[in-house]
């Protein structure tokens, strides 16, 4: 299930702070499909190099793990692909967040976002089918099959609330149909 301390901890001053931001991979799935345990979030995140300083001081160390604000730098100006985690060292928690890129599905998934409230908050998902194309890419990169149980829980669960046309177009823009082919074999 669906730690709140993982809410409190790293989306709760994202909020705060007004950035922008889509919880995405585990979490994502987890809120349209079946709940698993899982330890950290996934934030795609857009971020300025101006508000790199204001959104470092609001995961302060101590409690939290951060990188230097030069790692954060290298990481937002990476064309793609840019990642960097906080650890909350008391839990071991964790937030692996994505950089926001040229990447037109990151785009398509701000404009549909959903927001799913959580104690005093709403926080900001991802919609199924970035989630579902996503986890489709990576298990083609690296063949975990949670990403293809992930997704069948998300059918199972939450398919009448997916858009099929969108979700073909983007298996097919991102070139994941055999992967897709996959998980249609195992339903």
């Amino acid at each position: 299930m669906l730690e709140p301390d993982l809410i409190e901890l790293f989306v709760a001053p994202l909020e705060r702070l007004e950035f922008r931001y889509l919880l995405t991979d585990s979490v994502a799935a987890m809120l349209c499909g079946e709940p698993r345990v899982t330890h950290d979030v996934d934030p795609v995140i857009f971020l300025r190099v101006e508000d790199i300083k204001k959104f470092l001081e609001a995961y302060p160390s101590p409690p939290f793990y951060i990188p230097p604000p030069e790692v954060v730098l290298v990481e937002i100006s990476r064309k793609q692909n840019g990642q960097f985690n906080f650890i909350h060292m008391a839990s071991g928690l964790k937030a692996d967040f994505h950089p926001v890129s040229g990447d037109e599905l990151h785009a398509w998934a701000f404009r549909n976002f959903r927001g799913y409230a959580i104690g005093d908050i709403t926080i900001k998902i991802a919609p199924p089918e970035y989630v579902i194309v996503r986890k489709l890419e990576y298990f083609r990169e690296g063949g975990s099959e949670k990403h293809l149980r992930d997704i069948k829980a998300m059918l199972n669960v939450s398919g009448g609330t997916i858009n099929r046309e969108e979700l073909d177009f983007w298996i097919q823009r991102r070139s994941v149909v055999d992967q897709w082919k996959l998980v249609g074999s195992q339903l």
